[in-house]
Formats: C-alpha cells, sequence, structure tokens
C-alpha cells in the first residue's frame, strides 16, 4: 500500500483535511490530520471518522495505523 493512496483516501474522506502519512513497509503506517472537522469531538471519535475514509482496507491492507489528530488550532499551538 502506497502512503499517497491512503493520504489520499483520508482527504477525499474529510474535505479540507491536511493529511501527511508516513510508512515504510507497505503495512504500518503513521499519519497526522488536521481537521476542523474534529472541532469537539474526543479522540477516539476522530479516530473513527479516519478509519472510515479507509473503509475495508483497515486491517486488511493496511495492517495498522497510528494516527494523530488535530483541530486547525491545535495544530497551530503545536510547537
Amino acid at each position: 500500500m502506497d502512503p499517497a493512496r491512503i493520504q489520499a483516501l483520508i482527504e477525499n474522506g474529510l474535505p479540507g483535511a491536511r493529511v501527511q502519512v508516513n510508512g515504510d513497509d507497505g503495512v504500518h503506517f503513521e499519519a497526522t490530520v488536521v481537521s476542523g472537522q474534529f472541532a469537539g469531538k474526543l479522540p477516539l471519535a476522530r479516530h473513527r471518522m479516519v478509519y472510515a475514509t479507509l473503509g475495508e482496507l483497515m486491517g486488511g491492507a493496511i495492517h495498522a495505523l497510528a494516527l494523530k489528530t488535530l483541530t486547525p488550532e491545535e495544530a497551530a499551538a503545536r510547537p
């Protein structure tokens, strides 16, 4: 699985999101997703939103996905 494909799927599922995906072995990935749609949501709800954009790939072609989910305000406050 190509990280760029995962990035595109997340961006399509969460319009306006800024997404960065890394992964060297093709099955384990790390993603940072910044979206205004995360405002007011707990981390678990945010992760579910991202997983929903990937559908059946989760647990299949994507064995593991470590997520950082931030609102634009949270991202701006990070060093």
